[in-house]
């Protein structure tokens, strides 16, 4: 191993495609955080926003991991990785919760509406993880998603090893100064595995809620007092169709189409 005075390969490094694809997921969460505001989830007590500064928040990780890894910081984007998958398994198994448990006779979920308040915790992350791939009304999606045995499993245990420093190799990749042969190699398999997880969610979002995808259109015309055209509620924002065609539509074919099959939404 050289050391050196800057990261190695610094012009292929931050010119890697990676950074131009965390600016596409950015802009989709802030995107989505901005267009939703105001939605208050069936089954809360009162906590306006609740949507929308979750996914503000997941914004703000993954810009995290985007200057982390702009440092030459592979090892501790990890770290940020692994919060990231957390922040999404929350959200789906809180939103699902509300869906199975809420009712006419239960409008306030107690144990989603207590950890909304900071009364009680949620459930750990095996636990919630299994409702999920439990769950009847995501049967279908599941069997697409965990179609590849243990997949996201080892995107787990990858995070894992590089924030427990399994090995020393994790190490030698938060030290942007030295010289190692394989470090785009690296950026490339957490690019991948950021990608991975990044369709996880999107595909459990457009699945379970696909009032996320609707377009402004809808309320644009309600607001100047213009009734919309028939089947306006029906379109797709641009940042939610953008998202869908780069990280489902080309690289999970099979899953774009049930998304679309399943929706009512004008998905292209």
């Amino acid at each position: 191993m050289n050391r050196s005075h800057k990261p190695i390969d610094e012009d292929e490094y931050k010119k890697h495609q990676a950074f131009l694809t965390l600016d596409k997921i950015i802009d989709f969460y802030k995107s989505l955080s901005f267009s939703i505001f105001g939605t208050l989830p069936l089954g809360l007590g009162g906590a306006l926003g609740f949507e929308s500064y979750f996914f503000s928040s997941i914004q703000g990780t993954i810009e995290s991991i985007k200057s982390t890894l702009k440092n030459g910081r592979i090892n501790d984007s990890y770290i940020l990785l692994r919060k990231y998958h957390d922040s999404l398994i929350i959200h789906i198994y809180s939103n699902l919760y509300l869906s199975d448990n809420f009712s006419l006779e239960n409008f306030v979920v107690k144990k989603i509406d207590d950890w909304v308040k900071g009364k009680e915790k949620l459930p750990r992350y095996g636990t919630m993880l299994k409702y999920i791939k439990e769950s009847k009304k995501l049967e279908k999606i599941n069997k697409l998603l965990y179609k590849e045995e243990n997949y996201y499993e080892k995107i787990r245990k990858r995070c894992n090893n590089h924030t427990h420093y399994n090995f020393y190799y994790y190490a030698l990749l938060n030290d942007n100064e030295i010289y190692l042969e394989n470090r785009i190699k690296a950026l490339n398999t957490f690019m991948n595995d950021l990608e991975q997880i990044f369709i996880l969610h999107i595909s459990y979002l457009f699945f379970m809620n696909d009032l996320y995808m609707m377009s402004s259109d809808y309320k644009d015309y309600m607001d100047i007092g213009i009734t919309p055209p028939e089947d306006c509620q029906y379109y797709v924002a641009p940042f939610a169709q953008e998202v869908f065609n780069d990280f489902i539509k080309n690289k999970k074919p099979n899953l774009a189409n049930l998304i679309k099959k399943e929706t009512e939404m004008q998905l292209q």
